[in-house]
């Protein structure tokens, strides 16, 4: 995965190992995430980097994995 080369970024942001979703199939237009080591998840989307990076706690990352995992997200038809 590409590297975050922006200098302006704080450097808890710099050279983290971004991973996506293995049902992305490698195309673009994906969220990647990456953990900042200081208990921080970091999410992008890599269809377009220039986009800014939103920034969570791990303790809202939990309950977004948690409320995704029981279906709260779902899209209602």
């Amino acid at each position: 995965m590409p590297l975050l080369n922006n200098s302006s970024e704080p450097d808890y942001l710099q050279g983290l190992d971004w991973f996506k979703a293995s049902a992305s199939s490698g195309n673009s237009g994906c969220r990647e995430v990456a953990l900042t080591g200081d208990g921080r998840v970091a999410l992008r989307d890599n269809a377009d980097l220039d986009n800014p990076l939103f920034v969570v706690s791990e303790h809202v990352w939990r309950c977004f994995l948690d409320g995704a995992g029981t279906g709260e997200f779902d899209i209602k038809s």
